[in-house]
């Protein structure tokens, strides 16, 4: 494609480093269909006639068939997906397939196909991520009233319910599925037509090729919509965001298989034995999970120190953008996909939970709150339910069965209500709270959200 400047052929090792063949290959639906609508933009200027364009949709069309089936010899020496396709397109129409690349650069093709990529990769991560929500919400309904300590520090804090506890990741996840639909709105632009870096002086219809490429609209500078990578960094931070908040619901889940939490069964096909080790049920779905996690971060750090010290517009390290984006949809996709089977056939060891969560430490605060409902300014309730646990801690005494008007008279008989989990879940009603009506409503609101 460059023979006219150079004398002697590239070298071999050159071909070797400098080719995306092996992984832009995955671009060529959005290749061929960048392709088209550029041609039909050729056609409405007068640059074509409709028997070449029909020729070279015809062409294109094959090509992609051919590809989709694994009929397609890719060529190293023709770099990258965008010249196979071009090559071939002319090699099986004649002088027409050569007039395709008129008024369009590999920069701009390039960043046309990498933008619907991300934009039909998005939509996948949706539906997955919205799948995933769904099992943890059917989880959340079946243990809406499961009892189990809540933590801080992994110490234990307060009750709340199985249910509630899973409700906080669907929540992350919409989080995610917010910031996706966000980064696609953003990314929904077409830079075809910026050519090189400065346009072109053959000027096409721009906004009506972006309008056929599903765009919302086009670029308005030619040099940024060449350099822009933005959106492959904003899609790699989600994928990232995503993948620690799955990340977290992992070590959550680690942590209740354990047999010192014990609160969680995941089924033998989600779980794999030890070689040496005949008794081992381990967490490898969710342990390879948490791993994963650092690859998608990593990916991001990638792309973004790739990027950092690069003057506008095209620089060949560009190039480097694809593999940690493939990869990340990639295994995002895959992650959600294990996460979401092993999820719908996991269950709770209900009556774990309830032991647990019957430590009466639990309710020391719903003990403090009970003393600021008789007129104890809350500081002053602190210290004294700190003092009646130190004592509860020194003589071994239950908190729920310490005598505790003898720590301070501001108790009284009727504070050790408190002490029961049915009245402690059912007093938190405020929105947000973990109560079990609270939670039975929230995966009923949520259902209908999703």
């Amino acid at each position: 494609m460059w023979k006219g400047r150079f004398a002697q052929d590239t070298s071999s090792l050159v071909e070797q480093f400098g080719e995306s063949i092996s992984y832009d290959w995955r671009l060529f639906p959005h290749d061929v269909a960048g392709s088209i609508a550029h041609a039909r933009a050729q056609l409405n200027a007068g640059l074509l006639t409709e028997e070449e364009f029909s020729s070279i949709e015809e062409g294109l069309r094959g090509i992609e068939t051919d590809i989709r089936e694994g009929r397609f010899e890719f060529r190293t020496s023709l770099e990258d997906i965008h010249m196979n396709i071009e090559a071939e397109l002319t090699k099986r129409i004649g002088a027409a397939g050569g007039k395709l690349h008129t008024a369009r650069s590999r920069n701009d093709q390039v960043a046309t196909d990498t933008r619907l990529y991300c934009r039909t990769q998005i939509d996948g991560l949706l539906t997955a991520i919205t799948g995933l929500e769904k099992v943890l919400l059917d989880q959340a309904s079946r243990y809406a009233a499961t009892v189990m300590p809540g933590y801080t520090h992994l110490q234990r804090g307060q009750p709340v319910t199985a249910g509630h506890h899973l409700l906080a990741y669907v929540e992350m996840l919409e989080r995610d599925k917010g910031r996706l639909a966000d980064c696609r709105k953003r990314l929904n632009i077409s830079p075809l037509g910026s050519g090189a870096l400065a346009g072109s002086t053959i000027n096409l219809d721009r906004n009506a090729i972006a309008k056929e490429l599903g765009f919302d609209g086009i670029t308005h500078n030619s040099m940024d919509a060449i350099a822009d990578r933005d959106y492959i960094a904003e899609l790699l931070f989600t994928i990232s965001m995503c993948g620690v908040h799955l990340s977290r619901l992992s070590e959550d889940l680690i942590l209740w298989c354990s047999s010192e939490f014990g609160f969680l069964n995941l089924s033998d096909a989600h779980t794999t034995g030890s070689s040496l080790m005949p008794q081992k049920k381990n967490p490898d779905v969710c342990e390879i999970t948490r791993g994963k996690t650092g690859r998608l971060v990593g990916n991001l750090m990638n792309l973004l120190v790739a990027m950092k010290g690069l003057p506008i517009t095209y620089n060949r390290d560009l190039q480097e953008d694809k593999p940690p984006l493939f990869d990340s949809v990639d295994t995002l996709l895959l992650v959600l996909a294990v996460n979401t089977e092993m999820i719908a056939a996991m269950e709770m060891r209900e009556e774990k939970c309830l032991a647990a969560a019957s430590d009466p430490m639990l309710l020391a605060t719903d003990l403090a709150d009970a003393l600021v409902k008789s007129g104890v300014p809350f500081r002053s309730a602190h210290e004294l339910v700190g003092k009646a646990v130190a004592e509860s801690v020194k003589s071994g005494v239950p908190l729920d069965q310490l005598d505790l008007k003898e720590i301070d008279d501001a108790y009284t008989d009727e504070m050790k209500s408190v002490f029961s989990l049915e009245v402690a879940l059912a007093a938190r009603t405020n929105v947000g709270a973990p109560s079990v009506e609270n939670v039975k409503r929230e995966v009923e609101r949520w259902q209908a959200c999703l």
